[in-house]
């Protein structure tokens, strides 16, 4: 396998394979991203962070269900302020990039924390626009309205000169339509996608099992979602396109990267493979690649179009 390469590059920043830790899983410690990065992640993107301390909501957050896990988490974070330190932390010790997350309850607060978050100096931001318009209507999102999407981004680039991601969301007629809205507004690339809303309703208590009622599906049971939403907005866009959603072994990492990918994001996998589903990915990806003639990352990018 010596001849395999798996390292990929986003925006001319090289990372040494294409796992990055998915926003949301490890929590915004620096710790817990070193803890990934240890374990083969290729970049890590800490749990989103806002303007201000934010509770999230009472528990049950999390149910996993034949196919994957539906949660509500509600965003908990301790506001940008009390995060920097832990950001820094984890980007002076994890050995790899680091890309924060972040939301805003308005527009103006997502410029606000770009802001704030430039500070570190980051290679790359992930500007989380599936996130609540307020505080207390968790579900609404700036990712489900073109202009809402332009909004945002615009605003961001305003406030910062460091890249930026906009993260998607799938629940929305046309992504297509989305991608170009944020393109045009500057982002320098694209996350896809966030969650997908659903419902488990325990039939013995007859009411939904989430505190929140309903919540965001990942894991296997959004991968063929989130294949679909990268392959269309890769015909859609000029700027790089990362994947998330359901990636747990080296075939379905192959199978985003065909759809047009350069890069997969890891969350749900952890649960399923452990901590080490970063390394455990490349290794089956690189191993992938050699039996059926890849030599680079480059080559497996959107090939399904052919």
């Amino acid at each position: 396998m010596a001849n395999v390469d798996i390292r990929t590059n986003i925006l001319n920043i090289e990372l040494k394979n294409p796992t990055i830790l998915a926003s949301g899983i490890m929590g915004v410690s620096g710790s817990s991203c070193v803890y990934a990065a240890r374990n083969g992640a290729g970049a890590v993107i800490p749990k989103s962070i806002g303007p201000s301390e934010r509770q999230g909501h009472s528990n049950p957050i999390i149910t996993q269900f034949e196919s994957g896990f539906l949660n509500a988490v509600g965003l908990p974070n301790a506001g940008v302020d009390s995060s920097l330190d832990e950001i820094r932390f984890a980007m002076d010790n994890a050995g790899v990039h680091v890309f924060p997350s972040f939301f805003g309850g308005t527009k103006e607060e997502f410029g606000l924390v770009a802001e704030k978050i430039s500070a570190l100096n980051p290679p790359l931001m992930e500007v989380n626009l599936s996130c609540p318009n307020t505080a207390d209507d968790f579900g609404i999102s700036f990712a489900l309205s073109e202009n809402d999407a332009h909004d945002v981004i615009s605003i961001v680039k305003s406030r910062t000169k460091i890249p930026v991601i906009a993260k998607l969301a799938p629940n929305v007629p046309d992504i297509r339509r989305i991608a170009r809205a944020v393109e045009e507004a500057g982002a320098d690339a694209i996350t896809a996608v966030n969650t997908m809303p659903g419902m488990i309703i325990d039939v013995k208590a007859a009411k939904p099992i989430l505190y929140n009622k309903c919540g965001g599906i990942s894991g296997p049971a959004l991968k063929p979602v989130a294949v679909k939403c990268i392959y269309d907005v890769f015909e859609s866009v000029n700027i790089p396109v990362i994947g998330v959603g359901g990636v747990k072994s080296g075939e379905d990492a192959a199978e985003m990267i065909m759809a047009g990918a350069v890069a997969v994001e890891i969350g749900s996998g952890i649960y399923y493979r452990g901590i080490d589903v970063f390394r455990k990915v490349s290794d089956e990806l690189r191993m992938f690649m050699e039996e059926n003639g890849y030599d680079k990352i480059k080559d497996m990018v959107g090939v399904a179009h052919k």
